[in-house]
């Protein structure tokens, strides 16, 4: 199961940097001018979870394997991208593809690096962005309802079901505020996607500060955090060029470098945390002597579906999952021992699934 977020942001933000950082790679040219990154880069990093490790030495699991996440770096918006403006109808393209966007918003000074609008300000920049965004979507909707209007005359429940929930959209987006605001029902949750409006796309605000910044934020990310708590969003403090040098070294020098920054963890872990709150993830494991594994599922998730994210055979053959919660794991000592004090639970198809679960999945073939 892979799920996408998208770096977006105004040129000369920050975005390809920190997509060098996310990746540990030079792939995504970092240069001072709008455009650089023309075609999309895409990247899958490693979630980091401290239990995976944990759990890994206690069963002795000759490889650790963890959960994946991808980041695609899209080239930065300007204004009018909605109308074609810098290349802004294939950056849209790209952003409809994701399944979440990383805002990346400038939060520092620096005369030597050019920003397309002459000024620092991320609120007016998020705005920005996010009115190009509502733009398109209002544009979208537009041409939709008038392709599906014999449809919904002919009383297609399809048709009218779409033109219910664009009307819905529309009138949302006429107020100047993004489609995800919008109250849908779960009978149209399927529906709802398949529109695939941009403005419906969950948004974690990315504030790029200063290095000397890095661990206490300042009053431009400030003002970030404000706007996102307002909206309900997520915001992350970090450095790109911190992160970017901290991806090239080994651990010990890197945790070595963040203490000197008065950092108590990479902003990279926080930012994938973040992502992946943001999309309402979560983690089960699977573990043994040969592998100890990650695997990511939504919240909510039924056993037989979860069982379905390692192989199709599990989910549609499933007969039930013995489980262990990760804490009694961890404090007996393992598998065997949780058994015998009988913190292994024997579930069925009705379970949901808890994070940090440690399952093991009996099916039919």
């Amino acid at each position: 199961m892979g799920f996408k977020v998208g770096i977006v942001g105004l040129p000369n933000v920050g975005k390809s940097t920190l997509f060098n950082a996310l990746t540990k790679t030079a792939a995504a040219q970092a240069a001072n001018f709008p455009f650089c990154t023309i075609e999309p880069n895409v990247g899958e990093v490693a979630v980091p979870d401290a239990r995976l490790d944990r759990l890994a030495g206690i069963a002795k699991s000759k490889q650790i394997i963890p959960a994946r996440m991808t980041f695609v770096d899209i080239a930065g918006l300007v204004k009018g991208a909605s109308k074609g403006e810098g290349l802004g109808n294939q950056f849209l393209a790209n952003i409809r593809e994701v399944d979440a966007i990383a805002h990346v918003l400038r939060c520092f000074e620096d005369d030597d690096v050019t920003h397309v609008e002459g000024r620092v300000d991320p609120v007016e920049d998020a705005e920005t962005i996010e009115t190009e965004l509502m733009l398109a979507d209002l544009e979208s909707i537009e041409k939709r309802l008038q392709n599906i209007v014999r449809k919904v005359r002919g009383g297609d429940k399809e048709a009218v079901q779409q033109e219910r929930l664009m009307k819905e959209a529309k009138a949302m987006l006429e107020e100047g505020k993004p489609a995800r605001l919008v109250d849908v029902d779960a009978e149209d949750s399927k529906a709802w996607k398949g529109l695939q409006l941009l403005t419906t796309k969950p948004v974690l605000y990315v504030c790029n500060v200063d290095e000397g910044e890095a661990a206490t934020g300042n009053a431009l990310s400030d003002k970030v955090a404000a706007m996102a708590a307002e909206q309900g969003a997520g915001h992350v403090v970090i450095s790109a060029k911190i992160e970017e040098e901290i991806s090239q070294l080994d651990p010990d020098e890197a945790q070595m470098f963040l203490e000197e920054l008065g950092l108590q963890e990479a902003g990279l872990d926080r930012l994938i945390r973040a992502g992946y709150d943001l999309l309402g993830l979560e983690t089960y494991f699977t573990v043994g002597p040969k592998e100890a594994r990650a695997w990511t599922i939504r919240r909510g998730t039924m056993a037989p579906q979860a069982a379905g994210v390692i192989h199709g055979d599990f989910e549609r053959g499933f007969i039930r999952a013995e489980t262990i919660a990760y804490d009694d794991f961890v404090s007996l000592g393992g598998e065997q021992a949780a058994k015998d004090a009988g913190k292994m639970r024997v579930e069925g198809k009705g379970y949901e699934v808890k994070d940090g679960d440690v399952l093991h999945f009996l099916f039919n073939a």
